[in-house]
């Protein structure tokens, strides 16, 4: 080792002590960081990550450790120096190390150098230090094994431009050998083995973040193999002529480490767990969510890729990533998984039952070549069937597009495992509805049945209380035991019993009419632990009717069940391509929260949601009447998850500009009964997003209209520390821009067993405006608005949880008022008709967990607004969808999707910044890089003198 570093320090010197190494680490940052900031555009991007710093690494390096080694030997060659060296006390082995290692550590120094742009990221935004560290690790490694092949072709030949040019020729070769040019006209196995070899490739894999033991095995054997073969030219330089058994032992050992370096690749190519994930969540790892939901099939589920050989260039790279992915579902999910990767356009059958049956059908791509442009029919869907229910997620689920600046995209998988894992519970849970809802049942729950005596039933209820001791008896059989009953009659609505019912319930007697004469008891309600959940009568009081709410009511309390979402939206024109949207649509959110739950839409109206309904979700209302209150206020009272995200000010976007005008939700006295108030204003702030306003500008006398992107006050950018980090409901999110919000004003005091939580706030330097001027007036589209009136943070989302008061309570049920507002049901031309028995009654107050989530915009949830940010962001913008995804698993108690997502969450946003903020942290590196370099300078000049002092004193016979 001692001879080895001595050969080291000698190179090392011989670098530093030239302009060479300054050359070539100027050559390195310079290119890195033009790279960084101008070709793949950072601050365009807007995201906290360093992979541009990485990604040209591949051929980068070929190049820059070429000019390197070019002379290592070579020039050791032409100036006659070999021999001294190969004559010296030293093996061949520490002489090839020693260069090795001297070359590496330039290379080293250069890469360290780069350190100030990660550090730059961190401070403007939420970098993961996971990639970063896969980064450093995959350049040092990929430097290794190109420095170990400049090494062996520089000791080839004295001449160093031939030595340049092979270093140059064989290391693209490898690079190449990977790359999506060469993989997409070979078939899938063949493209998989070619991507296994190229050095690009796997620089992919490390540089996002894992370390898998494949890849480093790999670098280490480029490595290994060409430092052996490096030896083995060196001590040929030995060898007189003619041979001998030295001769054969030296060919037969460098054959043996080559075979074993191959062998090992060999051996290590299908092992797939043995990897580091260094991402902050593991995000590139199955996570024990996943795992916990295989191993609760009691059924074979089959999960089936289907990938077409030739298909778009930029799914290409994709496809080896997601077939890993779904392989590792085979691993952890043992028997019960059973993993198929399929070729559609190589088997006709295969194609002709995936149309059929599942309806996958190929999607035409559009790809250009150097040579032609043509249009590719391709697969690119993953099957996950469990029994007979199936879901197919196809390229755009799957898939994200990232916008690199200017026309340049980058296609990655979008939240894989839990799009995956997501399907996975969609079909068990959809399987098991149609079976036996007990079976997801862990724990028995108990069925109280609160009903006076038949004498006291209306005619259409006493038959059916003799319909629910027949449902009763088939749910017994059904439940094994995980079912109790216990029937009540509560007597007069004066006796103890009914009171104790009110007070722990809320039920309140009902009746068939206003004035409540015949007053009776119907009231179910199923309990478990705390958990409770109160069944509703059907409309038509009809048998089949409360058999569907009790079963319904079952599936609140089984396990692995996709829970349903009621969602009321205001009706809006409908959308029409290349016209802009009118009113308020929210199809991409229903999308969204539809892959792990049932959507329901409602109009409230009827006094009931449909069957089974966990979660209400009340989307930018307006007018809502007495019974669509009436609705969502006992629905909150039978203990059910109220979200409304409302605002006092409708927001209309179109061609002519922005326009807002003042409108009346139907909740301001709802919400004050609450102790909660929606203020009639909107919040400016000056930590805020921009919003692309139209501006005319005059060029040689003809008004043109463009768009600039301009910072604007009425969309809040909120961030980490803004966002309540100990709920679950904003945790992880990072960034949410909050678009024309209204300030959340709540009493001091808040009504008697409720509290209140903040889970959105704006910045410190808020101020707000009850003007409807949200357009800028100012010239090129300059902010017009200043800051007045008083200044602080103000509240823009919270949940109110405990026991709720009906807002109702002690008033006449709504749904009991006749329908011409007379008292006397009409009938199509005016007469009379036999209107059918209405049931109803008020439910006094909720259960103790009941909870209200309210936020105070009604657009940022909306499709245009979603698409403004997306044109802000330059890239797809999931955030509103996130919050709400994040709700609605924190409202149905589903923590395991929740910590999933939260793992997968790829959007790191930058903070907001000025022009002259990015330009400074930009020229900064620059400076940085310069002040490195000199650094470098500086510390290799005093060793320099230092070296030449200690010289001379020994020469002058100074103690050294």
């Amino acid at each position: 080792m001692r001879n080895t570093a001595q050969v080291t320090l000698r190179e090392l010197r011989g670098y530093f002590g030239s302009p060479v190494a300054y050359l070539f680490m100027a050559a390195f940052l310079g290119v890195t960081l033009f790279v960084f900031f101008w070709v793949d555009t950072f601050f365009s991007r807007n995201v906290a990550d360093i992979r541009p710093l990485f990604e040209w690494m591949p051929l980068l390096l070929i190049f820059l450790v070429a000019a390197i080694t070019m002379r290592s030997w070579s020039e050791e060659r032409r100036s006659g120096t070999l021999e001294l060296l190969l004559t010296a006390p030293r093996s061949d082995l520490e002489l090839v190390l020693g260069k090795f290692l001297g070359c590496l550590g330039l290379v080293a120094v250069a890469v360290l150098l780069t350190l100030p742009v990660p550090i730059t990221v961190s401070l403007i935004g939420p970098l993961d230090w996971g990639p970063v560290v896969g980064g450093y690790v995959a350049t040092l490694l990929l430097a290794s094994a190109y420095i170990s092949l400049g090494l062996f072709i520089s000791s080839l030949t004295e001449n160093q431009i031939v030595s340049l040019i092979g270093t140059l020729l064989v290391g693209l070769a490898l690079y190449f050998i990977g790359a999506a040019a060469l993989t997409d006209l070979a078939s899938q196995p063949v493209a998989d083995l070619l991507s296994s070899l190229g050095t690009g490739a796997r620089f992919d894999s490390i540089t996002r973040g894992v370390l898998d033991v494949r890849d480093l095995v790999y670098y280490l054997s480029l490595t290994l193999l060409f430092l052996t073969l490096n030896v083995l030219v060196l001590e040929r330089q030995r060898w007189s002529s003619g041979g001998g058994s030295s001769h054969r032992r030296w060919r037969i050992a460098t054959a043996l480490v080559i075979a074993n370096v191959l062998l090992l690749n060999l051996w290590l190519a299908p092992v797939r767990g043995l990897r580091a994930d260094l991402t902050e969540g593991n995000i590139y790892s199955l996570s024990e969510t996943t795992t916990t939901y295989l191993q609760q099939l009691r059924e074979p589920l089959l999960i089936r890729g289907y990938f077409s050989k030739k298909t778009h260039p930029l799914l290409a790279p994709l496809v080896p990533q997601l077939k890993d992915l779904l392989h590792e579902y085979g691993v952890r999910g043992g028997r019960n998984v059973k993993v198929e990767i399929v070729d559609p356009q190589s088997d006709p059958k295969v194609a002709q039952e995936a149309a059929s049956r599942y309806g996958i059908k190929p999607v035409p791509f559009r790809t250009q070549s150097k040579y032609e442009s043509a249009v590719v029919n391709s697969y690119f869907n993953v099957l996950i069937q469990y029994g007979d229910e199936h879901k197919v997620l196809n390229f755009r689920d799957l898939i994200k597009i990232e916008n690199r600046g200017g026309a340049s995209v980058k296609v990655v998988l979008n939240d894989p495992e839990y799009r995956l894992t997501g399907a996975v519970k969609k079909v068990v849970s959809d399987y098991r509805r149609a079976g036996n809802v007990f079976s997801a049942i862990d724990k028995p729950v108990t069925l109280k049945a609160f009903i006076s005596g038949k004498q006291r039933l209306p005619d259409a209820l006493s038959t059916l209380r003799d319909g629910l001791d027949g449902i009763i008896g088939d749910l017994k059989k059904q439940a094994h035991g995980k079912l109790k009953v216990d029937i009540q009659d509560p007597g007069n609505p004066d006796s103890p019993a009914a009171r104790s019912l009110a007070e722990q319930y809320g039920f309140q007697p009902l009746s068939t009419s206003l004035l409540g004469n015949d007053p009776f008891f119907f009231n179910l309600v199923l309990e478990r632990g705390d958990q409770r959940v109160a069944i509703s009568l059907p409309d038509d009081l009809k048998t089949a009717g409360l058999r569907k709410n009790l079963e319904a009511g079952l599936t609140r309390f089984a396990r692995g069940l996709l829970n349903t979402v009621a969602v009321y939206s205001p009706s809006s024109p409908p959308s029409y391509p290349g016209m802009p949207p009118q009113g308020s649509h929210f199809d991409t959110l229903k999308k969204a929260l539809g892959n792990n739950a049932v959507i329901r839409k409602t109009d409230l109206k009827s006094g009931h949601l449909p069957a089974g309904t966990d979660l209400l979700l009340v989307l930018d209302p307006h007018n809502l009447t007495d019974r669509q209150l009436f609705t969502i206020d006992q629905f909150m009272m039978r203990g059910g998850t109220t979200v409304m995200a409302a605002s006092p000010f409708k927001i209309s976007v179109g061609q002519q500009g922005l326009s807002a005008s003042a409108q009346k939700t139907g909740l301001k006295k709802w919400l004050a009964q609450k102790g909660v108030h929606l203020d009639h204003s909107m919040v400016l702030d000056p930590v805020n997003a921009r919003f692309p306003i139209p501006v005319t500008r005059n060029l040689g006398g003809i008004p043109i209209r463009e768009y600039r992107q301009t910072d604007y006050p009425y969309f809040a950018d909120i961030r980490d520390h803004q966002l309540a980090g100990d709920s679950v409901i904003t945790h992880g999110l990072g960034q949410l821009t909050m678009t024309w919000a209204s300030p959340i004003m709540l009493d001091k005091t808040l009504p008697e067993g409720l509290t209140a939580k903040t889970l959105i706030r704006s910045s410190e330097g808020a101020w707000q405006s009850s003007s409807t001027q949200i357009m800028p007036v100012g010239d090129n589209g300059e902010v017009s608005w200043k800051p007045s009136g008083q200044r602080g943070s103000k509240v823009l989302g919270t949940v109110i949880s405990g026991r709720f008061d009906s807002y109702f309570k002690g008033k006449p049920n709504p749904l009991l008022a006749a329908d011409d507002g007379k008292g006397k049901p009409q009938g199509a031309h005016g007469k009379a008709k036999k209107a059918a028995l209405k049931v109803g009654s008020v439910i006094a107050h909720s259960p103790a967990n009941t909870r209200l989530v309210l936020l105070s915009s009604g657009s940022f949830l909306t499709d245009t607004m979603m698409q403004l940010q997306e044109l802000a962001a330059g890239q797809p913008y999931e955030q509103p969808v996130q919050l709400m995804r994040n709700t609605l698993d924190w409202a149905l108690e589903d923590p395991a999707l929740l910590a999933l997502r939260d793992q997968t969450r790829t959007s790191r946003i930058l903070q907001p910044l000025s022009d002259g903020e990015r330009q400074f942290w930009e020229y900064l590196n620059y400076g940085l890089a310069l002040l490195g370099l000199l650094v470098v300078f500086l510390i290799a000049r005093g060793s320099r003198r230092r070296r030449e002092r200690r010289y001379f004193n020994a020469l002058n016979g100074e103690e050294v």
